[in-house]
Protein backbone atom coordinates (compact mmCIF):
# COMPACT_ATOMS: atom_id res chain seq x y z
CA UNK A 1 0.00 0.00 0.00
CA UNK A 2 2.80 2.43 0.95
CA UNK A 3 4.69 1.61 -2.25
CA UNK A 4 1.56 2.22 -4.34
CA UNK A 5 0.93 5.59 -2.67
CA UNK A 6 4.51 6.63 -3.31
CA UNK A 7 3.94 5.90 -7.00
CA UNK A 8 0.60 7.72 -7.19
CA UNK A 9 1.68 10.96 -5.48
CA UNK A 10 4.22 12.00 -8.16
CA UNK A 11 1.65 11.24 -10.86
CA UNK A 12 -0.91 13.48 -9.15
CA UNK A 13 1.67 16.23 -8.84
CA UNK A 14 2.54 16.00 -12.54
CA UNK A 15 -1.16 15.98 -13.47
CA UNK A 16 -1.64 19.17 -11.45
CA UNK A 17 1.19 20.81 -13.32
CA UNK A 18 -0.31 19.79 -16.65
CA UNK A 19 -3.76 21.16 -15.77
CA UNK A 20 -2.42 24.47 -14.46
CA UNK A 21 -1.71 26.40 -17.64
CA UNK A 22 -0.17 29.88 -17.56
CA UNK A 23 -2.68 32.66 -18.13
CA UNK A 24 -2.00 34.79 -21.20
CA UNK A 25 -3.67 38.10 -21.97
CA UNK A 26 -5.86 36.63 -24.73
CA UNK A 27 -6.79 33.62 -22.61
CA UNK A 28 -7.88 35.91 -19.76
CA UNK A 29 -10.19 37.87 -22.05
CA UNK A 30 -11.68 34.70 -23.53
CA UNK A 31 -12.24 33.17 -20.08
CA UNK A 32 -13.89 36.36 -18.81
CA UNK A 33 -16.25 36.37 -21.77
CA UNK A 34 -17.13 32.68 -21.46
CA UNK A 35 -17.69 32.76 -17.69
CA UNK A 36 -19.69 35.98 -17.47
CA UNK A 37 -23.22 35.44 -16.15
CA UNK A 38 -24.09 38.90 -17.44
CA UNK A 39 -23.25 37.88 -21.00
CA UNK A 40 -25.23 34.68 -20.52
CA UNK A 41 -28.23 36.81 -19.61
CA UNK A 42 -27.66 38.98 -22.68
CA UNK A 43 -27.54 35.88 -24.90
CA UNK A 44 -30.85 34.77 -23.40
CA UNK A 45 -32.30 38.19 -24.29
CA UNK A 46 -31.18 37.72 -27.90
CA UNK A 47 -32.78 34.26 -28.04
CA UNK A 48 -35.98 35.67 -26.59
CA UNK A 49 -36.06 38.49 -29.15
CA UNK A 50 -35.48 36.04 -32.00
CA UNK A 51 -38.25 33.76 -30.75
CA UNK A 52 -40.62 36.73 -30.51
CA UNK A 53 -39.77 37.82 -34.05
CA UNK A 54 -41.06 34.53 -35.50
CA UNK A 55 -44.69 35.50 -34.94
CA UNK A 56 -44.26 39.22 -35.65
CA UNK A 57 -46.43 40.41 -38.52
CA UNK A 58 -48.47 37.23 -38.64
CA UNK A 59 -52.27 37.18 -38.59
CA UNK A 60 -53.92 36.62 -35.19
CA UNK A 61 -55.20 33.15 -34.42
CA UNK A 62 -58.69 32.45 -35.80
CA UNK A 63 -61.56 32.23 -33.33
CA UNK A 64 -64.05 29.38 -33.04
CA UNK A 65 -67.62 30.42 -32.27
CA UNK A 66 -70.24 28.11 -30.76
CA UNK A 67 -73.71 29.27 -29.80
CA UNK A 68 -77.51 29.07 -29.95
CA UNK A 69 -79.51 31.79 -31.66
CA UNK A 70 -83.14 32.68 -31.04
CA UNK A 71 -83.90 30.15 -28.30
CA UNK A 72 -87.47 30.77 -26.94
CA UNK A 73 -87.34 32.04 -23.36
CA UNK A 74 -91.11 32.15 -22.68
CA UNK A 75 -94.31 30.54 -23.90
CA UNK A 76 -95.12 26.91 -24.66
CA UNK A 77 -91.82 26.41 -26.57
CA UNK A 78 -89.68 27.73 -23.72
CA UNK A 79 -86.10 26.32 -23.88
CA UNK A 80 -87.12 24.00 -26.73
CA UNK A 81 -84.50 23.68 -29.50
CA UNK A 82 -86.65 22.06 -32.18
CA UNK A 83 -90.03 23.86 -32.10
CA UNK A 84 -89.40 27.41 -33.29
CA UNK A 85 -88.23 27.92 -36.86
CA UNK A 86 -85.83 30.71 -35.78
CA UNK A 87 -83.90 28.62 -33.22
CA UNK A 88 -80.46 27.65 -34.52
CA UNK A 89 -77.40 25.90 -33.13
CA UNK A 90 -74.47 27.71 -34.67
CA UNK A 91 -70.79 26.94 -35.19
CA UNK A 92 -68.47 29.37 -36.93
CA UNK A 93 -64.93 30.64 -37.37
CA UNK A 94 -63.83 34.27 -37.32
CA UNK A 95 -60.53 35.72 -38.54
CA UNK A 96 -59.28 39.21 -37.65
CA UNK A 97 -57.11 40.75 -40.39
CA UNK A 98 -55.07 43.78 -39.29
CA UNK A 99 -54.07 46.04 -42.15
CA UNK A 100 -50.81 45.33 -43.98
CA UNK A 101 -49.05 48.45 -42.73
CA UNK A 102 -49.60 47.42 -39.12
CA UNK A 103 -48.24 43.92 -39.77
CA UNK A 104 -45.20 45.22 -41.63
CA UNK A 105 -44.45 47.66 -38.79
CA UNK A 106 -44.73 44.85 -36.24
CA UNK A 107 -42.30 42.69 -38.22
CA UNK A 108 -39.85 45.60 -38.58
CA UNK A 109 -40.01 46.26 -34.85
CA UNK A 110 -39.21 42.61 -34.10
CA UNK A 111 -36.20 42.62 -36.43
CA UNK A 112 -34.93 45.84 -34.86
CA UNK A 113 -35.47 44.40 -31.37
CA UNK A 114 -33.19 41.46 -32.24
CA UNK A 115 -30.53 43.88 -33.50
CA UNK A 116 -30.94 45.95 -30.34
CA UNK A 117 -30.42 42.88 -28.13
CA UNK A 118 -27.33 41.93 -30.12
CA UNK A 119 -25.99 45.49 -29.84
CA UNK A 120 -26.54 45.55 -26.09
CA UNK A 121 -24.66 42.28 -25.79
CA UNK A 122 -21.72 43.82 -27.66
CA UNK A 123 -21.72 46.64 -25.10
CA UNK A 124 -21.47 44.11 -22.29
CA UNK A 125 -18.82 42.08 -24.14
CA UNK A 126 -16.62 45.16 -24.41
CA UNK A 127 -17.17 45.96 -20.72
CA UNK A 128 -16.28 42.41 -19.64
CA UNK A 129 -13.22 42.13 -21.90
CA UNK A 130 -11.97 45.58 -20.89
CA UNK A 131 -12.35 44.77 -17.19
CA UNK A 132 -10.42 41.51 -17.70
CA UNK A 133 -7.71 43.30 -19.68
CA UNK A 134 -7.21 45.95 -16.99
CA UNK A 135 -7.20 43.33 -14.22
CA UNK A 136 -4.62 41.21 -16.10
CA UNK A 137 -2.41 44.23 -16.76
CA UNK A 138 -2.70 45.39 -13.15
CA UNK A 139 -1.59 42.01 -11.81
CA UNK A 140 1.23 41.76 -14.36
CA UNK A 141 2.72 45.13 -13.41
CA UNK A 142 2.25 44.57 -9.69
CA UNK A 143 4.25 41.36 -10.05
CA UNK A 144 6.89 43.27 -12.00
CA UNK A 145 7.12 45.72 -9.10
CA UNK A 146 7.69 42.80 -6.75
CA UNK A 147 10.41 41.47 -9.04
CA UNK A 148 12.00 44.92 -9.09
CA UNK A 149 12.03 45.04 -5.27
CA UNK A 150 13.70 41.63 -5.20
CA UNK A 151 16.37 42.98 -7.52
CA UNK A 152 16.74 46.14 -5.43
CA UNK A 153 17.10 44.08 -2.25
CA UNK A 154 19.94 42.13 -3.86
CA UNK A 155 21.57 45.37 -4.98
CA UNK A 156 21.23 46.74 -1.45
CA UNK A 157 23.06 43.68 -0.08
CA UNK A 158 25.91 44.32 -2.52
CA UNK A 159 25.87 47.97 -1.56
CA UNK A 160 26.09 47.10 2.15
CA UNK A 161 29.05 44.83 1.44
CA UNK A 162 30.72 47.66 -0.49
CA UNK A 163 30.22 50.05 2.44
CA UNK A 164 31.70 47.49 4.83
CA UNK A 165 34.66 47.07 2.49
CA UNK A 166 35.22 50.82 2.42
CA UNK A 167 35.14 51.00 6.21
CA UNK A 168 37.57 48.09 6.49
CA UNK A 169 39.91 49.94 4.15
CA UNK A 170 39.91 52.95 6.41
CA UNK A 171 37.49 55.07 4.37
CA UNK A 172 34.18 56.44 5.59
CA UNK A 173 32.76 56.35 9.11
CA UNK A 174 31.05 53.65 11.18
CA UNK A 175 27.77 55.55 10.74
CA UNK A 176 27.90 54.64 7.05
CA UNK A 177 26.97 51.07 7.96
CA UNK A 178 23.55 52.28 9.09
CA UNK A 179 22.56 53.77 5.71
CA UNK A 180 22.20 50.43 3.81
CA UNK A 181 20.12 49.03 6.66
CA UNK A 182 17.81 52.07 6.57
CA UNK A 183 17.47 51.70 2.82
CA UNK A 184 16.66 48.00 3.26
CA UNK A 185 13.92 48.91 5.75
CA UNK A 186 12.49 51.48 3.32
CA UNK A 187 12.46 48.89 0.55
CA UNK A 188 10.75 46.38 2.84
CA UNK A 189 8.01 48.92 3.67
CA UNK A 190 7.38 49.63 0.01
CA UNK A 191 7.42 45.91 -0.78
CA UNK A 192 4.76 45.28 1.88
CA UNK A 193 2.47 47.78 0.16
CA UNK A 194 3.04 46.08 -3.19
CA UNK A 195 2.36 42.65 -1.68
CA UNK A 196 -1.05 43.96 -0.59
CA UNK A 197 -1.63 45.14 -4.15
CA UNK A 198 -0.89 41.61 -5.40
CA UNK A 199 -3.61 40.16 -3.18
CA UNK A 200 -6.09 42.73 -4.51
CA UNK A 201 -5.00 42.19 -8.13
CA UNK A 202 -5.45 38.42 -7.88
CA UNK A 203 -8.85 38.84 -6.21
CA UNK A 204 -9.97 41.14 -9.03
CA UNK A 205 -8.85 38.68 -11.70
CA UNK A 206 -10.40 35.76 -9.81
CA UNK A 207 -13.74 37.57 -9.67
CA UNK A 208 -13.77 37.79 -13.47
CA UNK A 209 -12.23 34.43 -14.38
CA UNK A 210 -12.89 32.13 -11.44
CA UNK A 211 -10.08 29.85 -10.21
CA UNK A 212 -8.11 30.46 -13.42
CA UNK A 213 -7.43 33.96 -12.12
CA UNK A 214 -4.89 32.48 -9.69
CA UNK A 215 -2.82 30.84 -12.40
CA UNK A 216 0.63 32.30 -13.14
CA UNK A 217 0.66 34.91 -15.88
CA UNK A 218 2.46 34.28 -19.14
CA UNK A 219 3.57 36.51 -21.97
CA UNK A 220 3.83 40.24 -22.40
CA UNK A 221 0.98 42.69 -22.99
CA UNK A 222 -0.08 42.85 -26.65
CA UNK A 223 1.08 45.78 -28.73
CA UNK A 224 -2.18 47.45 -29.73
CA UNK A 225 -2.33 49.18 -33.10
CA UNK A 226 -3.53 52.70 -32.25
CA UNK A 227 -4.29 54.85 -35.32
CA UNK A 228 -5.62 58.19 -34.00
CA UNK A 229 -6.99 59.49 -37.29
CA UNK A 230 -8.82 56.28 -38.09
CA UNK A 231 -10.24 56.14 -34.56
CA UNK A 232 -11.48 59.74 -34.77
CA UNK A 233 -13.33 58.89 -37.96
CA UNK A 234 -15.07 55.90 -36.41
CA UNK A 235 -16.09 57.13 -32.96
CA UNK A 236 -19.70 56.37 -33.85
CA UNK A 237 -18.80 52.67 -34.17
CA UNK A 238 -18.30 52.31 -30.41
CA UNK A 239 -20.82 49.69 -29.20
CA UNK A 240 -22.48 52.15 -26.81
CA UNK A 241 -23.21 54.40 -29.79
CA UNK A 242 -23.87 51.67 -32.35
CA UNK A 243 -26.68 50.22 -30.22
CA UNK A 244 -28.67 53.42 -30.76
CA UNK A 245 -29.15 52.46 -34.43
CA UNK A 246 -31.46 49.51 -33.71
CA UNK A 247 -33.03 51.38 -30.77
CA UNK A 248 -34.06 54.19 -33.12
CA UNK A 249 -35.23 51.59 -35.65
CA UNK A 250 -37.54 50.16 -32.96
CA UNK A 251 -38.89 53.64 -32.30
CA UNK A 252 -39.47 54.22 -36.03
CA UNK A 253 -41.34 50.92 -36.32
CA UNK A 254 -43.56 51.95 -33.41
CA UNK A 255 -44.31 55.24 -35.18
CA UNK A 256 -45.34 53.35 -38.30
CA UNK A 257 -47.44 50.98 -36.22
CA UNK A 258 -49.20 53.91 -34.54
CA UNK A 259 -49.81 55.54 -37.92
CA UNK A 260 -51.15 52.27 -39.29
CA UNK A 261 -53.82 52.34 -36.58
CA UNK A 262 -55.55 55.03 -38.68
CA UNK A 263 -56.06 52.48 -41.44
CA UNK A 264 -59.15 50.31 -40.77
CA UNK A 265 -58.67 46.70 -39.76
CA UNK A 266 -61.26 44.17 -40.78
CA UNK A 267 -62.40 40.69 -39.95
CA UNK A 268 -64.36 37.93 -41.65
CA UNK A 269 -66.70 35.38 -40.06
CA UNK A 270 -68.21 32.25 -41.58
CA UNK A 271 -70.82 30.28 -39.61
CA UNK A 272 -73.14 27.33 -40.09
CA UNK A 273 -76.51 27.28 -38.24
CA UNK A 274 -78.47 24.07 -37.77
CA UNK A 275 -82.22 24.26 -37.19
CA UNK A 276 -84.90 21.65 -36.44
CA UNK A 277 -85.35 18.84 -38.96
CA UNK A 278 -88.41 20.46 -40.54
CA UNK A 279 -86.48 23.65 -41.29
CA UNK A 280 -83.55 24.42 -43.56
CA UNK A 281 -80.07 24.98 -42.13
CA UNK A 282 -78.40 28.38 -42.58
CA UNK A 283 -74.96 29.61 -43.67
CA UNK A 284 -73.78 33.13 -42.78
CA UNK A 285 -70.84 35.20 -44.04
CA UNK A 286 -70.05 38.45 -42.25
CA UNK A 287 -67.42 41.16 -42.69
CA UNK A 288 -66.52 43.70 -39.99
CA UNK A 289 -64.60 46.93 -40.57
CA UNK A 290 -63.06 49.07 -37.83
CA UNK A 291 -63.86 52.79 -38.01
CA UNK A 292 -61.01 54.96 -36.62
CA UNK A 293 -63.19 58.07 -36.47
CA UNK A 294 -61.63 59.66 -33.39
CA UNK A 295 -57.98 59.85 -34.41
CA UNK A 296 -57.45 63.23 -32.72
CA UNK A 297 -57.97 61.70 -29.27
CA UNK A 298 -56.82 58.13 -29.90
CA UNK A 299 -54.29 57.48 -32.67
CA UNK A 300 -52.69 60.93 -32.99
CA UNK A 301 -51.51 61.16 -29.34
CA UNK A 302 -49.86 57.74 -29.68
CA UNK A 303 -48.16 58.79 -32.92
CA UNK A 304 -46.91 61.98 -31.26
CA UNK A 305 -45.60 60.07 -28.24
CA UNK A 306 -43.73 57.61 -30.48
CA UNK A 307 -42.12 60.44 -32.44
CA UNK A 308 -41.00 62.18 -29.27
CA UNK A 309 -39.47 58.93 -28.04
CA UNK A 310 -37.47 58.66 -31.27
CA UNK A 311 -36.33 62.28 -30.95
CA UNK A 312 -35.23 61.55 -27.38
CA UNK A 313 -33.10 58.64 -28.56
CA UNK A 314 -31.56 60.73 -31.33
CA UNK A 315 -30.71 63.49 -28.83
CA UNK A 316 -29.18 60.93 -26.46
CA UNK A 317 -27.09 59.49 -29.26
CA UNK A 318 -25.83 62.95 -30.26
CA UNK A 319 -24.94 63.74 -26.64
CA UNK A 320 -23.19 60.40 -26.18
CA UNK A 321 -21.27 60.94 -29.42
CA UNK A 322 -19.90 64.20 -27.99
CA UNK A 323 -19.00 62.41 -24.75
CA UNK A 324 -17.19 59.60 -26.56
CA UNK A 325 -15.40 62.05 -28.83
CA UNK A 326 -14.14 63.94 -25.79
CA UNK A 327 -13.20 60.72 -23.98
CA UNK A 328 -11.35 59.37 -27.03
CA UNK A 329 -9.38 62.59 -27.43
CA UNK A 330 -8.44 62.44 -23.76
CA UNK A 331 -7.37 58.80 -24.00
CA UNK A 332 -5.34 59.46 -27.16
CA UNK A 333 -3.67 62.50 -25.58
CA UNK A 334 -2.75 60.52 -22.45
CA UNK A 335 -1.49 57.63 -24.58
CA UNK A 336 0.74 59.92 -26.65
CA UNK A 337 2.11 61.74 -23.59
CA UNK A 338 2.86 58.50 -21.74
CA UNK A 339 4.51 57.01 -24.84
CA UNK A 340 6.82 60.02 -25.12
CA UNK A 341 7.58 59.92 -21.40
CA UNK A 342 8.45 56.21 -21.61
CA UNK A 343 10.79 56.93 -24.50
CA UNK A 344 12.53 59.61 -22.44
CA UNK A 345 12.83 57.26 -19.47
CA UNK A 346 14.38 54.54 -21.62
CA UNK A 347 16.67 56.80 -23.61
CA UNK A 348 17.56 59.54 -21.12
CA UNK A 349 16.37 59.25 -17.53
CA UNK A 350 17.41 55.68 -16.74
CA UNK A 351 20.86 55.89 -18.37
CA UNK A 352 21.54 59.20 -16.60
CA UNK A 353 20.29 57.88 -13.25
CA UNK A 354 22.50 54.79 -13.51
CA UNK A 355 25.44 56.94 -14.59
CA UNK A 356 24.90 59.25 -11.62
CA UNK A 357 24.92 56.30 -9.20
CA UNK A 358 28.13 54.98 -10.75
CA UNK A 359 29.80 58.40 -10.52
CA UNK A 360 28.73 58.99 -6.92
CA UNK A 361 29.76 55.49 -5.90
CA UNK A 362 33.16 55.95 -7.57
CA UNK A 363 33.61 59.27 -5.78
CA UNK A 364 32.66 57.64 -2.48
CA UNK A 365 35.16 54.84 -3.02
CA UNK A 366 37.89 57.35 -3.74
CA UNK A 367 36.90 59.35 -0.62
CA UNK A 368 35.80 62.35 -2.71
CA UNK A 369 32.10 62.22 -1.73
CA UNK A 370 30.13 61.13 1.31
CA UNK A 371 27.61 58.31 1.44
CA UNK A 372 24.65 60.71 1.46
CA UNK A 373 25.24 61.60 -2.20
CA UNK A 374 25.33 57.90 -3.12
CA UNK A 375 22.07 57.22 -1.30
CA UNK A 376 20.39 60.19 -2.97
CA UNK A 377 21.46 58.96 -6.42
CA UNK A 378 20.26 55.43 -5.62
CA UNK A 379 16.85 56.74 -4.55
CA UNK A 380 16.55 58.70 -7.80
CA UNK A 381 17.32 55.54 -9.76
CA UNK A 382 14.79 53.49 -7.79
CA UNK A 383 12.08 56.13 -8.27
CA UNK A 384 12.85 56.28 -11.99
CA UNK A 385 12.54 52.52 -12.37
CA UNK A 386 9.26 52.56 -10.44
CA UNK A 387 8.03 55.43 -12.63
CA UNK A 388 8.86 53.34 -15.70
CA UNK A 389 6.64 50.47 -14.51
CA UNK A 390 3.83 52.85 -13.55
CA UNK A 391 3.92 54.54 -16.95
CA UNK A 392 4.00 51.21 -18.76
CA UNK A 393 0.89 50.05 -16.90
CA UNK A 394 -1.01 53.29 -17.47
CA UNK A 395 -0.01 53.43 -21.15
CA UNK A 396 -1.01 49.79 -21.76
CA UNK A 397 -4.30 50.29 -19.88
CA UNK A 398 -5.13 53.33 -22.01
CA UNK A 399 -4.27 51.40 -25.18
CA UNK A 400 -6.47 48.47 -24.08
CA UNK A 401 -9.45 50.74 -23.38
CA UNK A 402 -9.05 52.46 -26.76
CA UNK A 403 -8.54 49.28 -28.78
CA UNK A 404 -11.17 47.09 -27.12
CA UNK A 405 -13.81 49.83 -27.26
CA UNK A 406 -13.25 51.58 -30.57
CA UNK A 407 -11.53 48.92 -32.71
CA UNK A 408 -12.34 45.40 -31.54
CA UNK A 409 -15.74 46.25 -30.09
CA UNK A 410 -17.04 47.95 -33.24
CA UNK A 411 -19.78 45.94 -34.99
Amino acid sequence: MLFRNLLILPLLFVAGLVCAEPLTFDAALALAENSSSDLEAQSASIDAARSSSVAAGALPDPRLELGIDNLPATGPDQWRLNRDFMTMRKVGVMQEIPNGARRRASAAEAVAAVAQAEGQRRVHVVAVRTAAALAWLNRLYVERRVALFDELRHENELFAADVQSQLTGGRGTPADLIAPKQEAADLADRLDAVQAEIVKARASLRRLLGPAGDEPLAGDPPVFAIDPENLRGHVHAHPELAVYGPMIAVAQARIHEAEAAKVPDWSVELSYARRAAQYSDMVSLQFTLALPLFAATRQDPLIDASRKEMHRLEAERADMLRDHTEALEGELADYEVMSRQLTRIHDIRLPLARQKVDYQLASYRSNKADLTAVLSARRELIDTRMMEIDLQERRDAAAARIYLGYVEGAP
